[in-house]
């Protein structure tokens, strides 16, 4: 690109961002422009399984940089985005590409999101960054007010949230459909937990940057059980079935209900293991009256765990779902469906019009967001908080009593070894 290029294009950039509103999600004419001046420059972090598709999504734009520490998976997105710059360190990638690139995905295992994404924000750039948006409660909230801070566009990888049926049950909860809400049962039937440390100590496959791997978290020998995707059993590296899922379901409830800080979370499942997560949980959280809203008791199960339900409602075994309970009756949803209980009671009913526009389409939001200076509905103040309160759910199982929880000063105000899974101490060579 030439300096009248670059200058171009940055005066294109400003000019999107100061014309933007935070309301608007319809594609903008200069957006579906071809013009390569008129397209972000985007770097990715992370190239394969859940990332291929991040990657994929922001498509339209310019791939500019790639890292991953599997040179295959790198070899590989390399032939679909042939005039992106490979790397392996993503601390290389953002200090050598810092003034090529406006904004950056990040599809890692949980324990790099934020040293990744807190690096790129603190550059200035836009961040995209897969769920639980941390790996742990701190990182969720530096990067939350970085991004405030920053004014950045931001998202959070919760897909299905640009799906219409979310957005229904929304209006209906918000419309007073069941009354009041003052009870949520959340539940999801996979299992990311149980093992043992490994004893063996296999050579390192050649193609694989093992010490980037482990990025912050502590050293440890390279064995297979770890990559590429059973890291969410381990504590250092994931956060079991919670941490996987909970974003996606707990989401709904947190949109639908104005959720953010709970005031208790309690958790309970089996022995606690110092390796590995548990293969089901069960986690009890206490939220707030918030405006006219009265205060939530809010239930996960996890694993085969499950609530109470009626046996006529043929829910299948195995699957997920969301619960309200309300003053005047239920609301069961899913990804795809909702319904109202008692059927015969809601047999007529009427839903209300709809009020939240469709979806321009997850990533594309984020796009639109990073030109516009719009906002996204999953931006990094919304899934900070959503963030946060799933991996409460994982400190209060670790420690073993119900946390008094202080959002504000994120704190467990009755207790203090609760401190010690709220952020973690990074390996030499790391920092937030």
């Amino acid at each position: 690109m030439s300096q009248a290029d670059r200058i171009r294009r940055r005066e294109f950039l400003r000019s999107s961002l100061a014309a933007g509103t935070a309301a608007a999600f319809a594609v903008p004419a200069l957006a579906q422009s071809r013009s390569p001046n008129e397209k972000l420059n985007i770097a990715a972090v992370g190239v394969a399984g859940r990332a291929a598709a991040d990657v994929a999504g922001v498509s339209s734009e310019n791939i500019v940089a790639i890292c991953d520490v599997d040179e295959n998976r790198l070899d590989g997105a390399a032939a679909n985005y042939s005039k992106a710059k490979k790397f392996v360190d993503f601390r290389k990638m953002l200090t050598e590409m810092e003034k090529q690139i406006d904004a950056v995905v990040v599809g890692t295992p949980d324990h790099t999101h934020m040293p990744a994404g807190v690096m790129a924000m603190r550059m200035g750039k836009h961040c995209y960054a897969e769920k639980p948006l941390s790996h742990n409660v701190y990182e969720s909230r530096v990067a939350a007010e970085l991004a405030k801070e920053k004014k950045l566009a931001t998202q959070m990888g919760t897909q299905i949230h640009a799906g219409d049926n979310y957005r229904r049950v929304v209006e209906l909860i918000q419309a007073g459909a069941i009354g009041p809400v003052n009870e949520v049962h959340v539940w999801c039937g996979k299992n990311w937990g149980g093992g043992e440390r490994p004893t063996e100590t296999p050579p390192i496959p050649p193609h694989i940057h093992w010490d980037l791997w482990l990025g912050p978290a502590p050293e440890r020998p390279y064995h297979p059980c770890y990559l590429p995707g059973q890291w969410r059993r381990w504590w250092d590296f994931g956060n079991g079935t919670l941490g996987d899922m909970a974003c996606h379901y707990m989401d709904l409830p947190f949109w639908a209900l104005k959720l953010r800080h709970p005031t208790s979370v309690e958790s309970e499942g089996p022995p606690v293991h110092p390796e590995t997560c548990p293969t089901q949980l069960i986690v009890r959280y206490e939220f707030p009256a918030r405006d006219d809203m009265p205060p939530v008791k809010f239930t996960w199960y996890d694993g085969s765990n499950r609530p109470s339900l009626p046996a006529d409602w043929n829910i299948p075994v195995g699957g997920a779902g969301v619960l309200f309970v309300g003053k005047e009756g239920q609301l069961r949803a899913d990804y795809g469906s909702w319904q109202l209980h008692p059927k015969e009671k809601f047999a007529d009913y009427q839903p209300p019009e709809p009020t939240i526009p469709t979806s321009i389409g997850h990533h594309q939001e984020w796009i639109h967001a990073c030109k516009t200076g719009g906002a996204t509905t999953c931006n990094f103040d919304y899934s900070g908080a959503l963030s946060e309160a799933v991996l409460l759910g994982n400190v209060a199982y670790r420690v073993g009593k119900k946390l008094q929880w202080d959002g504000a000063a994120m704190k467990a105000t009755n207790c203090p070894e609760a401190d010690q899974y709220l952020r973690r101490e990074y390996r030499q060579g790391w920092i937030l």
